[in-house]
Order: C-alpha cells, then structure tokens, then sequence
C-alpha cells in the first residue's frame, strides 16, 4: 500500500500543479488586441508613396471624416499574404488604406504587382517612425479609425475570415450607419 501511494503521490501534485498553471494562465490572458490609441485620435500620418509604383502616399487629411481600415504591412510578412485576399474583398466596399512598414520600395511594389493593390493610398514608412506614433509592435496590423478620426478597433496579426465577419464588418456597419 505504502509502495502505490510514493508512486501515485508525484502524479496527484503534477495534476495539481497543471490545473493550477492552467486556471492562472486562463485567468490572466489577455483577451483581444489591446491598444493604448483605442478612444483617441489617429496618430497624424504625412508619408510619401511607394516609390517607383504610382500608388498615392498617404496624409491625415486622406481620412479626415471618413470610416477607413488603416492596414500596415510588408512584402516580407508572411501572414500579410495571407490576409490579403480578405483586404481586396474590403476595398471593393470600404475604404482601406496601407502602411508599407520598414520595406524596400522594389519588394513592396512586387508584392502589390504580385497580389494584387486593395489600398486606395499607401503610405511608405521606410525607417518605421509612423510605425513607432501608431504603436506598431509587428506586422500585419490593421485599425479601423472612425469618420471623427478616432481609433476604435485594432487588430494584431493577420485578419481571418472569422475577425472580419464576426467583428470587422459589424463595426463597419454600425460606423456608417448600416
């Protein structure tokens, strides 16, 4: 009896342990992208275009009082490929503008070539400065910035079909009025 119980003792405190590692990571994480420009202005934007591919560049007045979904990426984002598809899906019915972060102009114009241009403007930031005022931490990012130029919804990583139908378009939606 006393042989059983040293074999099952190690057993009964890793299970305890493992449910008390679980119950405290559950109850710490943290849920949905958090952003300390939720509720306030966009950060002032004043970028040049992509060079070489004709693409506008981008300024603040592009979105004053308009609903946009601002999306930054690159042409070495994996998952930026990924959600492309779901961006050109966008702009056939929103407004979607682009932040190409810390890219070279070559790579970033083959990507688009490549993929496809879902952006009405595109904004270089070659040396990541509006990355740093937008609080950039990685790419893809995308934010939706309100027709009074408040930043409402933000996203880190790459957009799904289930983010955009279950929480994009909604927001979408209820900002113009649908």
């Amino acid at each position: 009896m006393m042989r059983r119980m040293i074999l099952v003792a190690p057993l009964i405190v890793f299970a305890a342990m493992a449910i008390f590692f679980l119950v405290t990571l559950e109850s710490t994480r943290v849920t949905g992208p958090q952003s300390p420009l939720i509720g306030k202005p966009a950060p002032g934007l004043l970028l040049d275009g992509v060079a070489g591919s004709g693409a506008p560049g981008l300024s603040s007045a592009d979105i004053q009082g308009k609903v946009v979904i601002v999306n930054v990426f690159a042409s070495w984002c994996t998952p930026c490929r990924i959600e492309h598809p779901l961006l050109i899906e966008l702009a056939r019915a929103h407004l979607v503008v682009g932040i190409n972060y810390k890219d070279k102009p070559d790579a970033a114009r083959a990507f688009l070539d490549e993929l496809g241009n879902p952006y009405a403007r595109i904004g270089a930031d070659g040396d990541g400065r509006a990355g740093i005022d937008w609080g950039i931490t990685g790419v893809p990012e995308t934010y939706v910035v309100d027709a009074q130029g408040i930043v409402v919804w933000k996203i880190g990583g790459p957009l799904t079909p289930d983010i955009v139908s279950a929480e994009l378009l909604p927001l979408l939606a209820r900002l113009s009025g649908n």
